[in-house]
C-alpha cells in the first residue's frame, strides 16, 4: 500500500515540522502533502525545507484562503496523480495524533472509508468547553437521524480513503466546506456503496491558536444534511432509537462487505 497524508495548513509554523518528523519516524514510507494557503507566519517556507528534506513531502500553495474542502480536494488530486493506494487526511495542530495511523492502515484492510471517531465507545474529546462539544455531540445526531446512517462521528476530519472510493466521485463537483464537507464525503461513500468503518480515537484541542466555527460552517452543514435526507418512512422508523441505546442500530444496520447497509 502506498499512504498519503494530505495536510492543510494555514499559520501552523509551531506544529508542522514536529508533525512532519512524527510521521517518518512511525510511517517512514508514507508520502504527505501540505496544501498551504499562503500562511503569513510562514509555513509555507517551512513545507518547501521539509520538501528538500524528505523527497516523499509534496507541497501544494495556494494564493489565500480557499477553503478546508478545496484543499483536501486538491490534496487527493495530487495524491492519486501520484499512484496513492489509501489517502489520509489530517489536521497539522495535533488534534490527530500520528500515533493512531497504525490503526487506520489496519482498519482499511477490511474498510474503504475509515474514520477517526471521537464519539464511538463513549466521548473521547480533550480540552473542549462543553458548549462547544455539546454542539458537535448533537449535530452528530442529527446527521445520523436525518441521513439514517450507522455513523457516529459524521464531522470527524481524522480520516483514510482507499482510492477506490474517491476515484468514484466526481471532485470538481464538491463544493462544501468544513464539516459539511465530511458530511457530504461520508454520504457519497455510503451512496456509492463503499464500506464506511470507525476507530476510536482521542481528539485534543490544538496546542497553539484558536479553533473557530462560524456561523456559516453551521449553517452549511444543517442544510447539506436536509438535502441528503433519507426517506421520510425510513427517518420515523429510525426515531426509536432517540429513546433506545444507538449502538443497537450501529451493530445491526452494520455495512457489509458490498457496502451496503445489512
Amino acid at each position: 500500500m502506498k499512504p498519503f497524508i494530505v495536510i492543510p495548513t494555514y499559520n501552523e509554523a509551531d506544529n508542522l515540522e514536529r508533525l512532519v518528523n512524527q510521521i517518518y519516524a512511525l510511517h517512514p514510507y508514507s508520502h504527505i502533502i501540505v496544501v498551504d494557503d499562503n500562511s503569513p507566519d510562514g509555513t509555507g517556507e517551512i513545507a518547501e525545507r521539509l520538501a528538500k528534506k524528505h523527497p516523499e513531502t509534496h507541497v501544494i500553495h495556494r494564493p489565500k484562503k480557499m477553503g478546508l474542502g478545496r484543499a483536501y480536494i486538491d490534496g487527493f488530486k495530487l495524491a492519486l496523480s501520484k499512484g496513492a493506494d489509501l489517502i489520509f487526511e489530517m489536521d497539522a495542530d495535533f488534534s490527530h495524533d500520528p500515533k493512531y495511523l497504525q490503526d487506520f492502515l489496519e482498519a482499511a484492510n477490511h474498510a474503504d472509508l475509515v474514520i477517526g471517531s471521537r464519539y464511538v465507545n463513549g466521548v473521547r474529546v480533550e480540552g473542549w468547553r462543553f458548549r462547544r462539544l455539546l454542539l458537535s455531540k448533537f449535530a452528530n445526531i442529527y446527521v445520523s437521524y436525518v441521513m439514517v446512517k450507522p455513523v457516529w462521528d459524521f464531522t470527524a476530519g481524522f480520516r483514510c480513503y482507499r482510492k477506490r472510493v474517491l476515484e468514484s466521485i466526481d471532485l470538481d463537483k464538491i463544493h462544501s466546506d468544513g464539516y459539511a464537507f465530511q458530511i457530504e464525503m461520508t454520504y457519497l461513500a455510503f451512496k456509492n456503496d463503499f464500506k464506511v468503518a470507525e476507530i476510536p480515537i482521542l481528539f485534543k484541542e490544538r496546542e497553539h491558536g484558536h479553533s473557530k466555527i462560524s456561523r456559516k460552517v453551521i449553517l452549511e452543514a444543517f442544510w447539506l444534511t436536509l438535502r441528503c435526507h433519507a426517506t421520510i418512512l425510513e427517518i420515523i422508523k429510525h426515531l426509536q432509537f432517540l429513546f433506545k441505546d444507538y449502538s443497537e442500530f450501529a451493530n445491526n444496520n452494520h455495512v457489509s462487505k458490498t457496502g451496503r447497509m445489512e
